[in-house]
């Protein structure tokens, strides 16, 4: 039993046993608090109470919010644990549970968000949801103090009405999977696609829509592939825009760098402060695509720096990465990036400050908004109101003393903030956001030349496929505190190939597309759905929910199925396995009417069409891949921005390496004993060459 405390209940609940950093903040409220598992639903059947589920994150403002408002209250704890039997969820450890019951709030309210509420019945169907629920009711909206009574009273006196209710919202889920398999889409699907993106784009600030603005990098991807695709100006424009807009706007941390999880407003000033891993590997990705489109280093750059953030501030000393970081930090949110004038002058000499006050726009009143008064407090959210070059026009300095300056401010900057109350940090380390990032960063080691990315990404793969996998070989979820546990996602498999390929792409050993090829495989039997295609959230085998879900459509994460395309479409191209390009045929048809019906929203999956529309195009290189010349060729290969290309080494002193994983490179040799390039492009093979120009000629024309 937990030890008592003064007032007689147990100081700790049976959160305090668990291992997520979310369910560990809410160890010590006096809400009875259950876990997910059989022993609350048993608990409920015995009880014969409702289930009273709450859904968050450790870094969730709102989830803090709610918190303390309500669950650190022994009043309405005690009228919680008298009507409820009570769970916790963390979303980011069960993103199945949380994709189930997200989508009943949407499909009740029309919205959802986080802190997510739910009222289930014992056998887990929901009959009523919400988001934040304050303590007492205010501006029309009932708070717990008013809701637990109620559902208290419905529960004993009008229980069918509920179950009715339970029965409906269980059959709306069951009727929401995809619209079904289609005719296999076309360049003219790309095309309305396109058009679509262009009619939410917001011309005037970058990104899409109005407040709150997310940045989507997927969208940006799929828009650069598309002005590849059609030679549509416009579509790069939309890109520079949004990637220049957040780079200078409040979402990015002007100081410590990484981009914050959300704007609040249209014109990406004021943020959600929360830092997300996955958005920082997104974000990356879509900056290092945007260099090799247009040759502008400014993007390169902020790749850079996303990966100097990540690396010192959500880096594991044994290789993986965590997960996030807060938004508050003493109770305040964003109060660890915030400065006052009086703060900016107090840390740097006088003509430092003056270029700080200039550069940052910061203000005497402030330029950030208390919540509660919507009045500045004094306190300024840094950004460039206009870009670094103008900037040092503006004030008469050369583009490299201007850097020099900046580089100055900011490191000294950041010196004084480091000793600030951090944010928390939640230290669990996913496997589905790894994958991401071991993506981003082989990547970063490709487009930027930069061994160190790829050493990074390279360790992070190591450990998951060292600590994160059960005695099957399958993937598990989520690791911290030396445990690994919850059976891996459809994300987890589709995020970890993607890094894994890129990871090849970087290094060129065989190993990390050998792996890539055995989680693949190990992904398909469970998740794979024969009679419709596609493949489920979760695995056959797995926990079972009122529903269980394919989806396809993009949130601030890309969706798993759409991710499996390109691994799959890459994969056969990399080995020459035609039952994979068969089963990526079968996907893309699959969801081709959800995407017809909707293709704002599923702008990943499009990505992968494209791919599988393009002139696909591999080249194999046979050389010493530690030998200059084969490093000058592939670093020529590697420059322009090509999605539809393919590298693959064969290592003149191990030739078999390859070949076991890609049979058609058995008969590929060097010639003249020189390094040799072999380039096949829509299926049409080319005369060897020597010559890195000639070679991407091809793969590019």
């Amino acid at each position: 039993m937990p030890p008592a405390s003064i007032s007689g209940r147990p100081s700790v609940n049976r959160l305090s046993r668990e291992k997520s950093p979310y369910l560990l903040q809410h160890a010590a409220n006096p809400v009875d608090w259950f876990p997910w598992g059989e022993q609350a639903f048993a608990a409920a059947a015995a009880q014969d109470k409702p289930i009273f589920l709450s859904i968050g994150y450790s870094t969730c403002h709102w989830c803090h919010v709610m918190a303390h408002e309500s669950f650190e209250d022994d009043e309405v704890a005690a009228q919680l644990n008298e009507t409820f039997i009570c769970i916790k969820v963390d979303r980011e450890e069960r993103p199945d549970i949380d994709d189930v019951y997200m989508t009943a709030c949407q499909v009740m309210t029309g919205s959802g968000g986080w802190p997510l509420t739910i009222f289930l019945t014992p056998d887990k169907r929901p009959f009523f949801a919400a988001t934040y629920l304050p303590k007492a009711g205010r501006f029309g909206r009932p708070g717990l103090l008013e809701i637990a009574p109620r559902v208290r009273e419905m529960w004993r006196d009008n229980r069918d009405e509920l179950l009715e209710s339970a029965e409906k919202i269980s059959r709306a889920l069951a009727n929401l999977s995809p619209e079904g398999a289609g005719p296999a889409l076309q360049e003219a699907d790309l095309g309305r696609a396109l058009n679509q993106m262009k009619h939410y784009f917001d011309r005037r600030f970058g990104g899409f829509g109005h407040a709150p603005k997310f940045p989507m990098p997927h969208r940006l991807n799929f828009l650069l592939r598309m002005a590849r695709r059609f030679g549509d100006r416009d579509a790069a424009a939309m890109v520079e825009a949004t990637l220049r807009a957040m780079r200078q706007g409040g979402i990015y941390d002007q100081i410590g760098y990484g981009f914050h999880r959300y704007a609040t407003d249209a014109h990406w000033l004021t943020p959600h402060f929360e830092k997300m891993l996955y958005d920082q590997a997104l974000l990356a990705f879509a900056y290092l695509e945007a260099h090799q489109f247009t040759g502008d280093a400014a993007y390169a750059q902020t790749a850079r720096e996303i990966f100097s953030y990540v690396l010192r501030d959500l880096h594991d000393p044994d290789g993986a990465f965590f997960s996030a970081e807060d938004a508050d930090s003493e109770g305040v949110e964003g109060k660890f990036y915030l400065w006052t004038k009086a703060e900016i002058e107090a840390a740097l000499d006088a003509e430092e400050a003056a270029f700080a006050v200039t550069v940052f726009n910061v203000r005497e009143e402030g330029n950030f908004q208390e919540e509660a008064t919507r009045r500045p407090n004094g306190g300024n959210i840094l950004h460039l109101v206009s870009p670094a070059e103008e900037l040092a026009r503006r004030m008469s300095l050369s583009p490299e003393r201007f850097d020099e300056m900046l580089d100055a401010v900011r490191a000294r900057l950041l010196a004084v903030r480091e000793r600030r109350v951090r944010p928390h940090r939640d230290d669990k380390v996913l496997a589905d956001w790894n994958g991401l990032m071991i993506a981003a960063l082989a990547k970063g080691a490709q487009v930027l030349d930069e061994a160190a990315y790829g050493e990074a990404a390279a360790q992070a793969a190591e450990f998951v496929l060292q600590r994160m996998r059960d005695e099957r070989g399958r993937l598990l979820h989520r690791y911290r505190d030396g445990e690994a546990a919850i059976a891996g996602f459809v994300n987890d498999y589709a995020f970890v190939v993607w890094g894994l390929i890129e990871l090849y792409q970087a290094t060129f050993e065989p190993r990390w597309l050998r792996e890539a090829l055995t989680l693949n495989d190990l992904m398909l039997e469970p998740f794979w759905d024969e009679p419709g295609g596609g493949l489920f959230i979760t695995p056959v085998d797995g926990e079972a929910l009122p529903v269980r879900r394919k989806d396809v459509y993009d949130g601030a994460l890309p969706a798993g199925n759409s991710t499996a395309l390109h691994n799959l479409l890459r994969l056969a191209a990399l080995t020459g396995r035609a039952d994979l390009a068969a089963r990526a045929a079968r996907l893309g048809e699959a969801f081709a009417q959800t995407v017809r019906h909707a293709p704002f929203e599923v702008a990943h999956f499009l990505s992968g069409i494209d791919y599988a529309l393009g002139h696909g195009c591999e080249a194999v290189i046979v050389g010493d891949p530690n030998d200059e010349a084969t490093r000058r060729i592939v670093k020529t290969l590697r420059e322009p921005f090509a999605p539809q290309a393919l590298l693959l080494v064969r290592p003149a002193d191990d030739p078999q390496a390859l070949v076991e994983l890609a049979p058609y490179a058995a008969d590929y040799t060097m010639r003249e004993g020189r390094v040799t390039i072999y380039v096949c492009r829509g299926g049409q093979c080319k005369p060897p060459t020597h010559d890195a120009a000639e070679a991407l000629k091809t793969m590019t024309d």
